[in-house]
């Protein structure tokens, strides 16, 4: 796949739409899955909204083809941009060598207790550079 984070889903029966393939709302869920697994790579907090910390702004997804059961997808992410305050991932799906969604996300980070934006800090800026 070549994304530096990688995780493995399988596909549940409950995730499949009136049409016989998985819900696109499932697209979003297996990225988040992927993104998690970077953060928890890179030292970022995902138990608690204290100190600071990143939010989701924005997302996207193109479904490129439907995914059915039974069926394993693997979900990759790595970073693809680092801002001042924020950075951009991008994702992939793939169902075996099948490339069935790919999208990206915009993260912002907060200090949840002003709820201001503020700067990457040069810790965390060097554990994503890892990951791009």
């Amino acid at each position: 796949m070549g994304m530096p984070i990688e995780v493995e889903q399988r596909v549940r029966w409950g995730e499949l739409d009136a049409f016989g393939h998985v819900n696109n709302t499932v697209f979003f869920r297996w990225f988040e899955d992927a993104r998690i697994a970077l953060f928890e790579e890179v030292g970022i907090e995902t138990n608690t909204p204290t100190g600071v910390a990143p939010i989701l702004a924005t997302t996207t997804c193109d479904f490129l083809a439907p995914v059915t059961f039974p069926g394993r997808v693997v979900a990759g992410c790595r970073v693809a941009k680092l801002g001042r305050t924020s950075f951009v991932t991008e994702y992939e799906l793939r169902c075996g060598e099948q490339l069935v969604g790919r999208g990206s996300g915009v993260l912002v980070m907060v200090d949840y207790g002003s709820g201001e934006k503020v700067p990457l800090s040069e810790a965390l800026r060097g554990a994503l550079e890892r990951f791009r």
